[in-house]
């Protein structure tokens, strides 16, 4: 067997170090800074892409059944290629010829495609309307983060939705993320958000998307079944961590945490219910139409504001126990 030059061998513990790195230093800017709104996002580029090449395929393929499973199944071969190659042939030649330029761009990608702060930000708004706005002020602020209908929600109703889409996204918007990135770089991580987008554009169960969008939820549930399970984990030790109920956390996870069409939200949901010893979940209205779906842990005591607050200190204790893990598993596996 050939022997490996000993330079070639340097540059790729340099290039491993570097992508360690980034991942730390992603996590950090975007817990001091939040999302770079003054910078057009990269998931919007992938949205993008997504509604130009569903309009494309959608002109091509038969509109019958298995006309838009097979449009739905390229369409997510296309995404995925796309997510994937581009910026991994960016950072591959980045790294070939300017490493250090290469591990200040993918840094600055884990930065943008880490939600941590930018959901605690959003949901936060949720609660100072609650406290110092009007009920339509919550409402519109929370219709912002989820996909049901707010206009009729009671205050307990929108501050459930806003605790709900904290736990939901601690998986898919930061240690799924995290994971992905930890495994394969930010190549991998775009792979995610790729899959992802997808399903939140296409996943949907009505008659514009039952075939078209099956391949991409079947998809995004096959990415986040292990992210979800392990953000379920770490949510329990991080409510132990700062101090909730972590005992009845772990119960409800074990009882509830399958209380969900989808196989893998109601994982941290669950964590949260039991964390803060409330009942989430339940029946939602979806574009006018009434979604009946079981609950999520139990009423020890009723919904408050203020568990939008708890519900952010959790997530914040998951992003650090999760990052930790990530760095750890790298360090491992080095």
């Amino acid at each position: 067997m050939p022997e490996i030059p000993k330079q070639t061998g340097r540059v790729t513990e340099l290039i491993y170090i570097y992508h360690t790195i980034a991942l730390a230093a992603g996590f950090v800017l975007d817990l001091i800074f939040g999302d770079p709104r003054w910078l057009y996002h990269p998931v919007c580029l992938i949205g993008n892409l997504i509604s130009v090449l569903e309009k494309g395929i959608r002109k091509i393929f038969p509109k019958t059944a298995k006309g838009e499973l097979a449009g739905g199944l390229l369409e997510v071969i296309l995404v995925c290629i796309c997510s994937l190659c581009i910026p991994g042939v960016v950072l591959y030649l980045l790294y070939r010829y300017l490493p250090w330029a290469g591990m200040i761009l993918e840094t600055f990608w884990c930065y943008q495609l880490l939600a941590t702060r930018s959901l605690k930000e959003e949901s936060m708004k949720v609660y100072d309307s609650l406290k110092h706005g009007t009920i339509q002020e919550a409402r519109h602020a929370v219709s912002m983060i989820v996909g049901r209908d707010t206009e009729e929600l009671t205050e307990t109703g929108v501050t459930k939705a806003a605790v709900e889409t904290v736990a939901e996204n601690a998986s898919d918007g930061v240690i799924a993320p995290m994971i992905y990135m930890a495994v394969g770089g930010v190549p991998l991580m775009f792979l995610y958000k790729g899959i992802n987008t997808m399903d939140s554009m296409l996943g949907y169960k009505n008659d514009k998307y039952l075939y078209f969008g099956r391949c991409a939820a079947k998809l995004d549930d096959a990415a986040n079944y292990l992210p979800s399970r392990i953000s379920g984990l770490l949510m329990i030790a991080g409510a132990f961590v700062i101090g909730l109920d972590s005992k009845n956390a772990a119960r409800i996870y074990r009882r509830d945490s399958r209380n969900h069409a989808s196989p893998n939200s109601a994982q941290t949901e669950a964590v949260m219910a039991g964390a803060l010893d409330v009942e989430l979940a339940g029946n939602a209205y979806y574009f006018g139409k009434l979604y009946e779906k079981p609950t999520i842990g139990d009423p020890i005591r009723e919904v408050e504001t203020e568990d939008i607050r708890y519900a952010n200190r959790l997530l914040y204790a998951t992003a650090v126990l999760g990052v930790l893990l990530c760095i750890l598993f790298r360090l491992l596996i080095r």
